[in-house]
């Protein structure tokens, strides 16, 4: 056989294999159903962004950079894949939330759609990435049912259901390539399209039979793109020790959407036009009414290449300055401080399968965006990982586990989060157009 086409015949076959995972993720179900009452406001629940290795770091990245991570929160990262190499990575998680309130408590479970992400050089001096992952998680269910004795219950409404559902998604797709300027210093840039649709209804359910049942239904609907940039400072030092520094910013930005708000009435008797009975239909389109804000991310990281690695980010963004169309909630600036560590004992070891484990931890103590009751939210997080590199070869398997506490004040109606997450993604590296043949 010809060991030329042979290589060039599995190179198709992979390649075409990313292709089809590519196009059927688009047809994913992107929403997360992880039931969180705080995805009732603005945007619902904001992902963390980043790549397993990323998140299970506690979510440094600003200088994250090697020949196999697609660090795409700085796209200046990108000239760090090999000459000639290809990277592929796609990812799934499976999170849990539990809820805790005043003498109130439950939990919920999903497995989600996480990343796709790809990446390869163009030239000595140029990489390029693009990857589709979740921005926002819009999913919530509360359902009440007040009968005589209830708390809230009173003659006028008589017995009465409630329910208030969310459902939607924003996602992230972006394009970008990182540019070579110094030996030492990289530059890139990330154009970003973000686009989904949040729906919202709350409907009331009269027992009464001559009384009027209520539905409020919300469409928001956003699109728009925007850029990202990045710089990297790399060096490296005797035996091997490097010091990575790293700096990316996303300037604040305006949206196209459309916001759709239709309010109705009826009872049991479905007799038009009196049930049901449209009160009001509400559709407006504006290209300046949602603007998303700008955001700072600044992170070292140094080590002994392919031992160890330490690194710490910090991440500011001014929420307070910006604004959604049908918004209900205020928004308050955030700050994020990450740190994390990554071990691996003997990263090319071809007789120790636990030698070529790498480990990895980290924490996360955040700013939630969300201001309700003039109460800004808390998060801490404690992560952890290993990715198990397979026998003669750069490609791996990551894992990650993170536990996010997500604290309101429960004396003031907001309740308490716990949110418990595992992840596993398949990282594939390859080398394109090059014949290899034997003599």
């Amino acid at each position: 056989m010809d060991l030329i086409l042979f290589l060039s015949t599995m190179q198709n076959k992979f390649l075409s294999l990313i292709i089809i995972v590519i196009i059927f993720s688009f047809h994913l179900n992107g929403q997360k159903l992880v039931n969180s009452p705080y995805a009732r406001f603005n945007l619902g629940v904001l992902n963390q962004q980043g790549t397993f290795r990323s998140i299970s770091m506690g979510g440094i990245s600003a200088a994250m950079r090697d020949n196999n991570t697609i660090s795409y929160t700085n796209p200046a990262s990108y000239t760090g894949f090999d000459t000639t190499s290809f990277v592929f990575d796609i990812g799934m998680d499976l999170s849990k939330l539990k809820l805790e309130g005043n003498n109130e408590n439950f939990s919920t479970t999903d497995m989600n759609f996480r990343h796709i992400l790809l990446g390869f050089p163009v030239g000595r001096r140029i990489g390029f990435a693009a990857g589709l992952v979740p921005y926002s998680n819009g999913y919530y269910y509360i359902a009440e049912k007040i009968i005589k004795g209830s708390p809230g219950w009173n003659e006028a409404t008589g017995d009465y259901s409630s329910a208030h559902k969310g459902t939607g998604t924003l996602t992230s797709l972006f394009t970008g390539a990182g540019f070579e300027i110094t030996k030492n210093i990289s530059a890139g840039i990330n154009l970003t399209a973000l686009f989904g649709t949040l729906e919202r209804q709350n409907q009331f359910d009269f027992s009464d039979q001559n009384t009027f049942s209520q539905k409020n239904k919300e469409s928001l609907n956003i699109t728009g793109f925007n850029l990202d940039y990045g710089i990297q400072y790399t060096g490296t030092y005797k035996k091997n020790y490097f010091f990575n520094a790293g700096i990316s910013f996303t300037a604040p930005k305006y949206y196209r959407t459309v916001h759709e708000l239709m309010k109705e009435r009826y009872t049991t008797y479905f007799y038009l036009p009196y049930s049901p009975d449209t009160l009001s239909n509400f559709n407006s389109k504006s290209s300046d009414s949602t603007r998303l804000p700008g955001s700072l991310r600044i992170g070292i990281m140094a080590g002994k290449k392919d031992k160890f690695t330490a690194g710490i980010d910090f991440v500011m963004t001014k929420w307070s300055k910006a604004k959604i169309q049908g918004g209900d909630a205020e928004m308050a600036d955030t700050r994020s401080l990450m740190i994390g560590l990554e071990y691996i004992p003997e990263k090319y070891s071809n007789t120790s399968f636990l030698r070529r484990i790498e480990y990895r931890i980290g924490g996360r103590i955040a700013d939630n965006y969300l201001l309700i009751n003039r109460i800004q939210l808390k998060e801490y997080s404690l992560t952890g990982g290993l990715a198990i590199r397979l026998k003669n070869s750069i490609s791996k398997a990551s894992f990650f586990v993170d536990y996010t506490r997500r604290v309101g004040d429960i004396s003031a109606g907001l309740h308490n989060e716990s949110i418990f997450t595992v992840g596993a993604s398949l990282n594939l590296y390859d080398f394109w157009f090059v014949k290899r043949k034997y003599e």
